[in-house]
């Protein structure tokens, strides 16, 4: 499965829970997390990675996610919708 295709199940399964969802394509920040979403009232974002590309998260990417765990969020690198599953119900 590529990453877009990845990236499409999981939009489905977040909005199936509920969740404003945002693919990002360009931004501001380079490094920004390919989905920012809001659930429960939290801000949320994943790094989607196809399947056993994990350790290619790069440096700006991690920080990002780091960053958005510091201040609350809850931000992940994925490579398969179970991951997403078990993280965000």
């Amino acid at each position: 499965m590529t990453e877009q295709q990845l990236q499409s199940k999981i939009i489905k399964y977040l909005e199936g829970l509920g969740c404003y969802v945002i693919k990002t394509i360009s931004t501001n920040k380079r490094g920004c997390p390919d989905l920012l979403f809001c659930k429960d009232g939290t801000f949320n974002a994943i790094e989607v990675k196809a399947a056993g590309k994990l350790k290619q998260v790069s440096e700006i990417q991690q920080f990002h996610l780091n960053l958005i765990n510091k201040t609350g969020g809850t931000a992940i690198a994925a490579d398969s919708l179970e991951t997403v599953k078990e993280t965000f119900r």
